[in-house]
């Protein structure tokens, strides 16, 4: 029974996306529309996203697990409740390779607790069998070729000239085309708008000067933002690419994702 209902659904979106795809005044206007950036951003008034280019990197190594960025941004951009997360954190553990064994690490668990929002219990692996265990913040990968834009039927899913990328919900249809397309599981399907939602870097603080709010919280600051069309005196996004090796998740898939890693591993993906 749950196949059949499951099958109907998928038709019945994949019917209503064709069907908006097909009315092309409307589906024009709706790419004209969000490309200015006249959405339900929460933006501030006279903002002009073509004076700015947002970045976000992230110091694994300087994160401890606590989760005060994933229940921060719970809070700050009401994300339903439940396993519903714009940012989340996630724990990776690497064992000891077997003894004999011609590898040079063992096996990679890893975990994510409520999002990590309220931290972490006991490691899982006996001090003993440890090799390595650190944290990994995960937010959207702010793709310059992103793939959930290319795929999205109405144009509701957009690239930003300010280098986010947002969803208007008043031209979500909820086919769910985006949330299969992103190869980084950053989006999901509202339960209370039954439109897509992500993280959009607080688009409604930083288009007012203020910070994202998982930046504002981190106890370490293992997460860096900055605009880097308007660079400060010492700033730290520039600070952060000079003294770290850099590097992005996945990019073997082009995407050319703008948020950028230092201090993780191969095994993170």
């Amino acid at each position: 029974m749950s196949q059949k209902l499951s099958r109907r659904n998928v038709l019945a979106k994949i019917s209503a996306a064709l069907a908006a795809a097909c009315a092309a005044p409307a589906a024009q206007a709706a790419k004209a529309t969000v490309q200015k950036v006249l959405v339900e951003s929460g933006g501030a008034k006279g903002y002009d996203p073509t004076k700015h280019k947002w970045a976000m990197a992230i110091d694994a190594s300087r994160c401890i697990g606590c989760g005060s960025c994933a229940d921060a941004c719970k809070k700050e951009n009401h994300v339903p409740e439940g396993h519903y997360y714009r940012t989340w954190i996630e724990r990776y553990v690497i064992t000891k390779p077997k003894p004999g064994s011609d590898e040079a690490r063992g096996e990679v668990l890893v975990d994510s607790p409520e999002g990590g929002m309220h931290g972490f219990g006991p490691c899982p692996v006996p001090k003993e069998e440890l090799l390595q265990s650190f944290f990994v913040p995960k937010l959207c990968n702010l793709c310059l070729h992103s793939p959930c834009a290319q795929v999205c039927p109405v144009g509701a899913t957009f690239d930003s000239p300010d280098g986010a990328v947002l969803v208007d919900r008043k031209y979500c249809i909820g086919c769910g085309f985006c949330i299969q397309a992103c190869p980084y599981g950053c989006r999901f399907m509202s339960p209370v708008t039954h439109t897509a939602e992500k993280c959009t870097l607080c688009y409604h603080r930083i288009t007012r000067g203020l910070k994202p709010a998982c930046v504002e919280v981190c106890p370490v600051q293992a997460r860096i933002f900055g605009d880097l069309k308007n660079p400060v005196p010492d700033d730290p996004l520039q600070t952060f690419y000079k003294n770290n090796r850099v590097q992005t998740l996945k990019p073997h898939l082009g995407t050319e994702p703008r948020v950028m890693y230092a201090g993780i591993d191969k095994e993170v993906r």
